[in-house]
C-alpha cells in the first residue's frame, strides 16, 4: 500500500499496490500494520458495501458526531465513483475545505476520510461497489449531513445535477462557514 497525503489535514489517499502474475493479480486492500506506520487508525469495528444500480447516484455527504466518529477507509470494487471529502472540523486549519478523487476497480485508489469529516460519492459507471472499513460502529442518531451542493464548499461535481438521491440526502440545510469566513 501506498499512503499519500492530500490538502485535507488528516484525509490520505491509499494506493493499492498489485502483485501480477498468468493468475491476474493479488493486492492488499487494508493493513493496520502499514496504517498506524503512517499514524492512522486501523481498529476497524465495521465493513460495509455500497451497490449502486445507475451512474449518477449520489451519496452524501455524511459523517458521525461525538463518541460514534469515524475514520473510514473507501474504495471502490466495482465500476467507478468521484469521492469527497469535506474538513467540516471547526478549528482545523483545512475546515472548509474539500479534496474529490476519482476511485475505481482499475484504478486501485483509496481515500481515508479522518473522523469529524463529511464523506459522500457519485458514481461514475452503473453498478458502482463502494466498500467502506470504518473505526466506529454507525449509529443513526448521531449522523451529520451537509448538502451536496452547499455553496460554503464550492464542491465541483463531475455530474450535475446527479440522477439519484435518497429523499434524505436531498433535504439537508445549508451551512455557514464560522471560522474564516
Amino acid at each position: 500500500m501506498k499512503i499519500t497525503s492530500t490538502k485535507i489535514a488528516g484525509a490520505y489517499l491509499v494506493k493499492r499496490e498489485p502483485f501480477a502474475d498468468e493468475r491476474g493479480t493479488f493486492s492488499r486492500m487494508f493493513c493496520r500494520r502499514e496504517l498506524e506506520a503512517a499514524g492512522l487508525c486501523g481498529d476497524i469495528a465495521q465493513m460495509n458495501l455500497s451497490t449502486n444500480l445507475s451512474k449518477g447516484t449520489l451519496r452524501g455527504l455524511h459523517s458521525q458526531a461525538g463518541q460514534a466518529a469515524e475514520d473510514k477507509l473507501v474504495t471502490c470494487v466495482q465500476g467507478a465513483v468521484f469521492d469527497v471529502c469535506v474538513d467540516v472540523r471547526e478549528g482545523s486549519p483545512t475546515y472548509g475545505e474539500w479534496i474529490g478523487e476519482t476511485l475505481s476497480a482499475e484504478n486501485g485508489l483509496g481515500l481515508y476520510v479522518p473522523k469529524g469529516c463529511a464523506h459522500g460519492y457519485l458514481t461514475l459507471t452503473d453498478n458502482a461497489q463502494v466498500l467502506y472499513l470504518v473505526t466506529e460502529y454507525y449509529t443513526p442518531d448521531t449522523e451529520v449531513g451537509y448538502r451536496f451542493d452547499d455553496p460554503a464548499f464550492g464542491i465541483v461535481w463531475p455530474i450535475m445535477p446527479p440522477y439519484i438521491m435518497s429523499e434524505k440526502d436531498k433535504n439537508w440545510g445549508h451551512i455557514s462557514l464560522k471560522q474564516g469566513e
